[in-house]
Order: C-alpha cells, then structure tokens, then sequence
C-alpha cells in the first residue's frame, strides 16, 4: 500500500488535465442534480448506473474533480484486494499472499488512464466482485444464490459500461466447468443479469424515458461510446509493459502443473476471462477510459505463477524492480525533461482538455454547444438537454421534419440558454424556422458566438 500510494498520490497532488470523460460526467452528474431524468431530458449515451453516480458526487460537491480522482483510487484499491482475497480464499494457487494485489496496482499505475473516474472504471468495479459468487461453495456445486446473485452484479456492470455484458460469457463457462445442473443454472445467471434491467426498464417506463434508453443506451449496442481522447499509438505503447508482463505470466502458468481440479478449471475460467477483456476493450478498439484494467484481473491471477518460488530467487526480485521502475518512468516521463522524447512517448496530459480562449470572457453562463467541442463548458453550464452533440442528431440532423423541430422548440425550455455557440452553422436555419426562440440572438465579435438580448433591449454586436 505505502509502495503504491508512493507511486500516485504525488502526480495526483500536482494536477493532472480534465479528460473528456471526466469533463462529460461532470457535466451529467451537474445536469442530473439539477432535476433532468437521463434519456428523458438528457441527450446523452452514459449509462444509467454511472450517471446516478457522477450526479451523486455532484451533490456533494459542485464540479468535484479531485473527488473524481480520489474515488478512482479508492475504486482501484478495492478492486486489487477484492481480487486477492478471493485468490487466497479458494487457494487458487498453491501459494497465498498479498502480491497479486501488489501486480493489480503497479501495473495499473503505469498509466494516469486510471487515474480520472470513467463508467469503465465503476462498473468494472462490479465484474470483479461477481467472481466469487461464480465459484462454488463447495466441491459439490453451486448455492443457486449465489448464480443469480453474480448475474445481478454483472447486470449492475453493464449498467454503467455496456461492453461489460460480455462477462456473461466468463460466467456461462464458469457454470459450465462447475455446476451440476447446467441449464438450472444458466437460468439462474441470466435471470440475475435481466433484473437490474428489468428494474431501471420500469422506473423509465414510470418517468417516460423509455424511448430515450432505447436509443441512446441500447440501440448504439457495444459501440458510440465517449473515447479517452488518447491516440490509438500512444495507447498502445502504453500497453507493452502490462503485454511484457502478462507473456512471462502466461508462459511461466503453462509450465506449472496444479494439483486440485479446482486450481485446474480456475486457470481455465481465468484464460476465458482474458479474451473476454481482450474482446471488450476491442468493442472500441482500445479507446475507452480506463479499458487497462481489463487486464489488470487475469494479469495478477497469472503474476502469482510469475512470482512462485523458483531456484534463483533474485531473478524474481529484479523483476519486480524492473517493472516497478517501468511504472515509475511511465508513470513520471512528463516531468523529466527530455524523457518523452528518448521514450517517444508523449504523457497523456498533453491530451487533456483546456479551456477554449474564444469564450474566455464567458463565465459562469447557460450555453448551448451546437457542434462536437463542448470546452466551453469548463467554466459555464449546460442549460438544454443536447449535451451529446452525436445524439442530438436525431433533432438537428432533421431541420427539414416538423416533427424534430417541435422537440427543439420543447427543449430549449421556458428560459433559453445565455448563449450559443454554433459550430454547425445551424443557427441561421433555426432562426427561420424558430424565430421566437432563437431570434433572440445577436451574433457577438467571437465568430460564432450568439448572445441572448432580452425582450425590448438593443444589443452590439460589437460589444
């Protein structure tokens, strides 16, 4: 723990840039405290369960990004030791002990990806909790609670990142290998996995969302999510030293023989896992935030083969050096000069979001964004349910049918945002067809930037 914190409180303590993913869950967890229902009066694709989330930390604190971070560590740390003690618990492997959860946190630290809270992140959180209620009890089978009760927390997972459905599959097999009464038991496993659905279904049904969750949770199926804004190359440099350490794992598991049967089908189940998470990260081709700790799991099952007793113990203490070592000049190249360069690596903060400089002067304002680049809402609030600006197609992409146009005119509300910033060229079609709305507004000096006069006042537009 000391080793870990060492390792990622001090970059947490300098700073590091708002994500996009964050800048987005701000921005939900701000609308939904603020009295809009997800998918009702929200045009955005954020999972139920992790919108909930982000809007309860909002109430705790307005625009809570070190609240954010502080969360994502506490998410980490949970994950590692949940996981470890379910390996010690089931002896999983011939050697019990605490660096499996040592592996999960190092490796997991090599990049700040896992340092800003994503629904990835959260609902991930669920998946690993749900192992041991797919381990059975006993050498005999299974308690039929437990089955229903890994499938509900899978569900829960897929609430908050809908990739994560593609756990059923880690638990399909898991019945497989372990359970007597197969088709019992899958039941039982995807009846657990429906109910939250079948339970967040009628709450929207109630509220009168349900188109809305249709189309922007389900329809986009495993696809259409927010990405971490990282280049694909950067992304995957990033991954060498978990890859390096996962192929030594792997090549040192398979030359190890176990003795219980159980130790035997936990590997399997294990191997499934790993190409489970290899698939789900692939569902956005390795863009996601936070899909590192995809592996982070199957790697540290693995790492306890990599670090098993062996003839020349001082190869495995290297080792772990090495890769601590790794960690920290990954984790650190930003503030080493010269570093990113030797590394061709540059750090992930480069990426993160800065506030526009054109809307400066705009501060603590409603806006409505109608384009994709939504920086203008660091230092102002969205005031219109179009904060997606992919999914407010279905209104803007259909200026020609009446029908779009009144849910526009419905949506802006009784009081329209301050002002607009048009990144589309929208504005002057919505004018002819809205003109008691968006007569409203004057285009200001800032190209593109349309300001709300009040009835009866004149207004510069050089002002």
């Amino acid at each position: 723990m000391v080793l870990v914190l060492a390792l990622r409180l001090p970059l947490l303590w300098f700073g590091l840039p708002l994500t996009a993913a964050e800048l987005r869950a701000l921005l939900v967890g701000e609308r939904l405290r603020g009295g809009a229902m997800p998918y009702r009066d929200l045009y955005d694709g954020t999972a139920p369960l992790a919108a909930a989330t982000f809007a309860a930390l909002d109430a705790v604190l307005s625009r809570p990004v070190w609240l954010y971070r502080i969360f994502a560590l506490i998410l980490l740390l949970v994950q590692a030791l949940r996981l470890n003690v379910v390996f010690n618990r089931y002896d999983v492997h011939p050697e019990r002990g605490y660096i499996a959860a040592l592996t999960y946190l190092v490796v997991g630290s090599v990049s700040t990806d896992l340092d800003a809270l994503s629904p990835l992140l959260l609902g991930h959180t669920f998946i690993v909790f749900a192992l041991s209620a797919l381990l059975p009890t006993s050498r005999e089978g299974y308690d039929n609670r437990r089955l229903f009760r890994a499938g509900f927390l899978i569900g829960l997972g897929a609430l908050c990142y809908l990739p994560l459905t593609l756990f059923l599959i880690v638990g399909l097999f898991a019945v497989i290998i372990f359970a007597a009464n197969s088709f019992r038991s899958t039941l039982l496993l995807l009846c657990g996995f429906s109910f939250p659905y079948a339970s967040i279904g009628t709450f929207f049904f109630y509220i009168g969302a349900v188109p809305g969750f249709v189309q922007f949770h389900l329809q986009p199926g495993l696809t259409d999510l927010i990405t971490s804004g990282l280049p694909a190359g950067l992304q995957l440099r990033l991954l060498i030293v978990p890859s390096v350490v996962l192929v030594l794992a792997l090549l040192r598991s398979l030359g190890t023989s176990l003795g219980l049967v159980f130790q035997v089908k936990f590997r399997q189940m294990m191997m499934v896992w790993l190409v489970v998470a290899i698939a789900t990260a692939a569902v956005e081709r390795g863009a996601a935030p936070g899909v590192l700790v995809l592996l982070l799991p199957p790697l540290a099952y693995l790492s306890l083969f990599l670090w098993q007793r062996y003839q020349r113990a001082w190869m495995l203490e290297l080792l772990l050096v090495i890769i601590f070592s790794a960690a920290v000049v990954l984790r650190y190249r930003a503030q080493v000069p010269g570093l990113e360069a030797i590394l061709h690596m540059p750090a992930e903060s480069r990426f993160g979001l800065q506030p526009d400089p054109r809307y400066a002067a705009i501060h603590d304002h409603t806006l409505l964004v109608l384009g994709p680049d939504d920086r203008a809402y660091f230092n102002n609030h969205p005031a219109t349910p179009y904060l997606d600006w992919t999914l407010s197609q279905a209104d803007f992409g259909h200026l020609m049918e009446y029908a779009a146009v009144v849910r526009i005119a419905q949506k802006m509300g009784p009081t329209p945002p301050d002002y607009l910033i048009d990144q589309s060229a929208k504005v002057p079609r919505l004018k002819q067809l809205l003109p008691g709305i968006f007569g409203l507004y004057e285009l200001t000096s800032t190209p593109g930037l349309y300001r709300r006069r009040q009835p009866g006042s004149v207004f510069s537009g050089n002002k």
